[in-house]
């Protein structure tokens, strides 16, 4: 599992420092079933977009959460876990292209005994845009704000 959240980590820095996003159809799978983007909240005449973000990893004790919202950070938090934020896109790129937002969480002793991922998820503007099935996938919840 360790192996399995650092690949999905260095992953994550790869792709936020190369700027570049990913529409790869397969990662569909760990979203729901919406196509449509959240309401953005755009500031009176400055063109800026304002989306609250909220991250969450829910389950019981101790565990190591990796995540993105303005920058990248890495905590050990006691369970459950939430952080919200408000992220301002301000450029045309920025809008075109997007802010990833993302959450690993780390792992969580399961019924069977066996640790599992513990489960997260990722709401924007109030409607729930990512998850890992309740911890079931081994993917982080992960999302493009445009």
């Amino acid at each position: 599992m360790r192996k399995i959240i650092m690949g999905a980590a260095l992953a994550l820095t790869a792709t936020l420092l190369t700027g570049c996003g990913s529409d790869d159809s397969s990662a569909t799978a760990d979203k729901p079933a919406t196509s449509a983007q959240p309401k953005a909240k755009p500031e009176g005449g400055s063109g800026e977009v304002k989306h609250e973000v909220t991250l969450e990893v829910l389950g019981t004790g101790t565990s190591s959460v990796y995540y993105n919202l303005e920058t990248n950070k890495m905590e050990q938090v006691q369970l459950p876990w939430k952080k919200t934020s408000t992220i301002t896109l301000t450029t045309d790129a920025e809008k075109k292209a997007g802010h990833v937002v993302s959450v690993v969480p780390g792992s969580v002793p399961g019924p069977d005994g066996m640790l599992h991922a513990a489960p997260c998820v990722i709401t924007v503007d109030g409607k729930k845009v990512a998850d890992n099935q309740g911890g079931k996938s081994d993917k982080m919840c992960e999302y493009t704000l445009k």
